[in-house]
């Protein structure tokens, strides 16, 4: 992702994130890119109990009146607020002990570990004592640091998913 791309998202999440707290809610992630040949802005927005679409059009309506405000994206655009959805993006420290338990993916810049790899895919056990994410992969903890991360995610777990939904 440029630099751009990366300063414009960090703007929108630095004024979104008040405006979506105040609602019970978590901005999960910012995506700003372009697809499709047209600019798209992507606000994902969480709470434990699940978000529906009247919280994503609050969010939205209110979001699109400050970014009007104060003028940060220069090109038209498409304003989407969803729900990360099952494979939820793992940005913060705490989203690594807030799901520990759960099947994993992550990728980071550069191979790490013994054997070197860059793709981890296992049981996350949450934030180790130095501050790394710590993922079992075939009964083998792996330390991933948190700096070297270039992307994480909630891997589908359907045992997991079925857990959950009894439990609802």
């Amino acid at each position: 992702m440029s630099e751009i791309f990366r300063d414009t998202a960090e703007r929108v999440r630095e004024l979104s994130e008040p405006i979506v707290e105040a609602e019970g809610m978590e901005l999960v992630d910012v995506e700003y890119l372009r697809e499709g040949g047209r600019w798209v802005l992507r606000l994902f927005i969480d709470r434990p109990e699940g978000v529906g679409l009247d919280d994503c059009q609050s969010i939205s309506r209110q979001v699109e009146k400050l970014l009007d405000v104060e003028d940060v994206i220069e090109p038209a655009y498409s304003l989407e607020v969803s729900s990360p959805g099952i494979e939820r993006p793992l940005k913060k420290r705490e989203h690594f002990e807030q799901f520990a338990g759960r099947q994993v993916e992550i990728k980071t810049y550069g191979p790490i570990g013994d054997p070197p790899r860059k793709n981890f895919k296992g049981r996350l056990l949450g934030m180790g004592s130095g501050g790394e994410i710590e993922v079992e992969i075939d009964g083998k903890t792996f330390a991933v640091p948190f700096d070297k991360v270039a992307k994480a995610h909630l891997a589908l777990d359907l045992d997991a998913l079925a857990k959950d939904l009894r439990g609802k």
